[in-house]
């Protein structure tokens, strides 16, 4: 339950879809804000900061338009945006499962609904080839009707029914969101039912006519921390009249998030919580007793809570826990834990080995699901108390091998549960497990480029310290060791978020299809290998981050697989800013730099968007050692005048709440006052996901390929 989908790995293809504006060069020739700035060595650039500021828009969309008018003449883009466009908008996508009220509800969006539509299926339906679908809210109707740009962003359902939902909707993509109260069984809104307004918000219910609720109460900000997180839990009654709300819990102003939680588990156990997240690593959890008291649990503070099963807590944990009377639990175990006497530790479910991580943990009625990554390879695992309730049995799940493994969702009131794979070459299926048998797949995805003359393979390279970072490589089965071949290669590295396969079509199509090699690195940071993996690479320890990307980039040269020339980089969130320190920390090792939705002033972060968040990843301006760091890596106050640079792709999002587009465009704008050519594009809609419909993604995505034709296979 800890907050990392806050900031997460965008993956190659598109995660948010759901506006309904027009493509990219119409919004980049839009020009109504006036002249736009030219900036100098001598311009003054804080107005950039104000986001929508009539100087700062100006300035975007004179940028934009260069980067479109540029690489839009290029023969290639037509055919490239179609390609993107077919396969985001295909009917035979898979629609992913969410298990609801005893049926399968699904999200989905086309080119007829570019908001997109929530349906329901039964679940014998649902594994017809042509399910009989149920549209349940129509979000492109809503949108016209409210006059919003409005992005559906879930809901959140009152177990076991799931009648009880509230909807949540952002404007244009941004992490704020307005919750509205939505039956299920009817379809529709609840007249006069519980409608809260935009913003950053999290909702638990606690029956049918009680919510608890964290949220900006006064609309100032006072009840917000510095990361711009609510830290005030109030209880919500229906009928009851504004103001009249009773507070439950306060934090402290400098929390990183409170929220509440509700657990319910499938024998109709309940359990009210706090969840108080003083960092972004860092968790305390509350049982609330009677209404009010609260009773804070001696679990370790790098915990997270996964669920409920059988009264009893599931829980992960990051760090080693010495609780009394007990063995030392090693950190990145599972356990099941009592809640009422958690002081006396818990029963190990599973503790990773040496080349293990666990990525995903669900719960059904009667077992605990995990997903887990082996030397980086997708595995899955079910584990079930035995009767006497001391011990686990483990069953490990047959499923492919060099693949990612997921857990799309589990049903509490059931053992069954939906599980997807997909690696780079194998396109998304879905795996069905129900009672105590093994999975079996039920649906596939159809494949979106050839992959006959494709092979993936996992190498090893050697950092800076001596580290063997792993990394996979997908590439033609043919090709010749000249140092010659087109290489992307990309890595995220941060927040112990892993990547790993994905099935990506543009990837195919616009890149492997015509003779590229594709790259993912798993460098430290990241959770690939547990939380060591992770702690290796955080705050003052992130140059190894760095480093270990540069070694992967030096193996594929000293492999002859390719060369500085034909060599480019692909970085998005923290991978945007993992770009940005590559090109400004080795220029001449890379020809193509792709910096994506990015932080890239560290000098300044804790104080810009969401910043203060990501202190206890990247470290703090306000302990000196740190402080020496982040100005040693910021690529903003790194670039100079006297160094040549591989020119950028930098692209961002106006809406963008969570990073902000403000760092952007100051390392844009340094690059315009040192002379130094680059492209950018800002979409003028979207939040932290960057573009948020069909045809922008597919703008955006053809942009890109084209810069990276341009750069690394137009050359000799």
């Amino acid at each position: 339950m800890r907050l990392k989908h806050w900031i997460r790995a965008g993956a190659a293809s598109a995660l948010a879809m759901a506006a309904a504006a027009p493509g990219g060069l119409a919004q980049a020739a839009d020009t109504q804000a006036g002249a736009a700035p030219v900036i100098t060595a001598t311009t003054n650039t804080t107005f950039l900061d104000e986001i929508h500021g009539q100087q700062a828009m100006a300035w975007v969309r004179a940028q934009n338009l260069h980067t479109t008018s540029t690489l839009e003449k290029d023969p290639r883009y037509a055919g490239f945006y179609k390609d993107v466009l077919t396969g985001l908008q295909a009917p035979d996508r898979l629609a992913m499962p969410s298990l609801m009220g005893g049926a399968i509800w699904n999200f989905w969006q086309d080119a007829a609904h570019p908001h997109g539509i929530w349906r329901e299926a039964s679940q014998a339906s649902y594994l017809k080839k042509a399910p009989d679908w149920a549209v349940r809210l129509d979000v492109d109707a809503l949108a016209k009707q409210d006059g919003v740009n409005w992005v559906f962003k879930g809901a959140n359902c009152l177990a076991p029914a799931d009648e009880h939902c509230l909807v949540a909707l952002s404007n244009g993509g941004e992490d704020a969101e307005t919750l509205r109260e939505f039956n299920s069984k009817t379809g529709q809104f609840v007249p006069g039912g519980f409608v809260f307004s935009r913003s950053k918000q999290t909702a638990a219910w606690l029956d049918a006519n009680t919510i608890l609720l964290a949220r900006d109460w006064d609309g100032k900000g006072t009840t917000l921390t510095p990361s711009g997180y609510p830290f005030v839990v109030k209880t919500m009654v229906r009928g009851a009249a504004a103001g009249e709300e009773k507070e439950l819990f306060r934090g402290e102003a400098s929390d990183m998030a409170v929220m509440p939680l509700v657990l319910t588990d499938g024998d109709g156990h309940q359990l009210v919580m706090i969840q108080r997240s003083v960092n972004f690593f860092e968790t305390r959890y509350a049982v609330v007793d009677g209404g009010k008291a609260l009773r804070w649990l001696a679990l370790p503070a790098k915990s997270e809570i996964q669920g409920l099963l059988k009264g009893r807590l599931i829980v992960s944990i990051e760090e080693d826990w010495h609780p009394a009377g007990q063995t030392t639990i090693p950190a990145g175990s599972l356990l099941s834990v009592d809640p009422g006497a958690v002081e006396q530790g818990g029963q190990v479910i599973f503790t990773p080995g040496p080349s293990q991580s666990i990525d995903q943990v669900g719960v059904t009625k009667n077992t605990v699901l995990v997903s887990l990554f082996d030397n980086v390879r997708g595995r899955a695992m079910r584990f079930t108390p035995t009767q006497a309730g001391k011990s686990w049995q483990a069953t490990a799940l047959a499923l492919p091998d060099m693949t990612s493994v997921h857990i799309v969702d589990t049903d509490h009131a059931s053992d069954t549960a939906f599980l997807s794979v997909e690696g780079y070459l194998e396109p998304s299926q879905l795996w069905l497990l129900e009672g105590k048998g093994q999975p079996r797949k039920v649906k596939s995805a159809p494949a979106r480029f050839k992959t006959d003359k494709l092979v993936t393979e996992q190498f090893w390279a050697t950092s800076t310290d001596g580290t063997r970072v792993p990394y996979f490589i997908v590439h033609r089965r043919d090709m010749k060791l000249n140092g010659a071949n087109p290489t992307l290669l990309t890595a995220y590295g941060g927040f112990q978020v892993s990547y790993t396969p994905l099935y990506a079509p543009e990837i195919g199509q616009l890149w492997l299809d015509r003779g590229g090699v594709y790259v993912v690195a798993n460098i430290r940071g990241g959770g690939e290998f547990g939380p060591a993996w992770h702690e290796a690479g955080r705050k003052s320890g992130r140059q190894k981050v760095y480093d270990d990307f540069a070694s992967v980039g030096r193996d594929l040269i000293n492999r002859k697989i390719t060369s500085p020339r034909h060599l480019g980089i692909r970085g998005r969130s923290n991978g945007g800013l993992l770009s940005g320190v590559q090109m400004t920390q080795h220029p001449d090792l890379w020809n193509a730099v792709i910096i994506g939705v990015p932080l890239l002033d560290m000098e300044h972060f804790e104080t810009m968007s969401a910043g203060a968040s990501w202190a206890a990843e990247y470290g703090s301006m306000s302990m000196p050692a740190e402080a020496d760091f982040l100005r040693s890596i910021s690529p903003v106050q790194h670039l100079k005048a006297d160094v040549s640079y591989p020119e950028p792709f930098i692209f961002t999002a106006t809406s963008d709440d969570r990073v902000g587009p403000v760092h952007a465009r100051r390392f844009a704008a340094r690059l315009e006052a040192l002379g130094k050519p680059f492209f950018y594009y800002e979409d003028i809609e979207g939040g932290h996901s960057g573009t948020v419909n069909a045809p922008e993604v597919a703008h955006e995505r053809a942009l890109e390929a084209v810069y990276l034709s341009h750069r690394l296979m137009d050359v000799n």
